[in-house]
């Protein structure tokens, strides 16, 4: 996969060169340009944003230095031999990035990253640009950043972990949080390792009890917990086919129900106490 970003703030992408993403650069899965917006300014302060038509506060960054940056980027890619770009633009207006959607990138071959600043970038480039490739607007949380670029490294890795032998073991992310049908879109459970005991603190006696199907049970049991404490909205949403017996007898302990429609949700004389 090639990965192109173009910033203002080159530096803020030297969390590429480490971790999972600069092993996989160093071996060639992932081929990573990152590109100094400003070098496509043509005055002497190297102005990349201008003030808003219709007033308003804050700037919006300028049309030409992302024109000239973009269209560069991509016959240095197509030079080069890649091929299918797709522009991934960080926004708070964008679609939300979920693990799902990681997958969708991560069969991409090309994505070229636009980290915005100030406002954003003036609209007229995205709609320019989707002309010629699509256009993923993504907003990593609602929240809002001073710019795009750690967006971009949480998107980077969330995608770089799924190519082809990035990962150690190719099942890793199988089981992952929201990963498409893993778990029913559960969160995982704890997780233990050596030694059996810490402080005074000991591990649950089935992990020890080599029994796989009631280690299966216990963790799916506990990936129910801490959804429901955490993220009950998954639960609300799972299609209710996903469930087992077991699976409804620990929901039904918690204090979910099933309405007409199959789906579960929290019974209020539970929440209330």
């Amino acid at each position: 996969m090639r990965l192109d970003v173009v910033t203002i703030f080159p530096e803020y992408l030297e969390p590429l060169n480490v971790s999972l993403v600069g092993k996989a650069r160093a071996r060639g899965q992932l081929d990573v340009h990152v590109h100094d917006l400003r070098d496509w300014t043509y005055d002497r302060h190297n102005t990349v944003d201008d003030t808003p038509y219709g007033g308003g506060p804050g700037m919006v960054m300028k049309t030409d230095p992302w024109g000239d940056a973009l269209d560069q980027t991509l016959a240095d890619g197509y030079e080069g031999g890649a091929h299918g770009p797709v522009l991934v633009v960080p926004t708070p207006s964008g679609r939300p990035f979920t693990q799902e959607l990681a997958v969708e990138l991560s069969e991409r071959p090309w994505l070229i990253f636009t980290p915005a600043r100030y406002e954003g970038i003036d609209r007229r480039v995205m709609d320019e640009y989707a002309t010629r490739m699509p256009v993923y607007e993504v907003s990593i949380g609602d929240y809002v950043l001073a710019g795009g670029e750690a967006a971009v490294l949480v998107v980077t890795e969330a995608v770089a972990r799924l190519l082809p032998g990035v990962l150690g073991n190719a099942e890793s992310h199988r089981d992952d949080s929201f990963a498409p049908g893993a778990m029913a879109n559960l969160l995982e459970g704890p997780v233990y390792t050596k030694p059996p005991e810490w402080r005074g603190r000991g591990i649950p006696d089935v992990l020890l009890s080599g029994h796989h199907g009631k280690i299966a049970r216990w963790r799916r049991d506990e990936a129910f917990r801490r959804t429901a404490a955490h993220r009950p909205d998954l639960i609300e949403r799972c299609d209710p086919a996903a469930f087992d017996k077991k699976d409804r007898e620990i929901l039904s302990m918690m204090g979910w129900a099933p309405e007409p429609g199959g789906r579960f949700w929290r019974r209020l004389d539970d929440v209330e106490e």
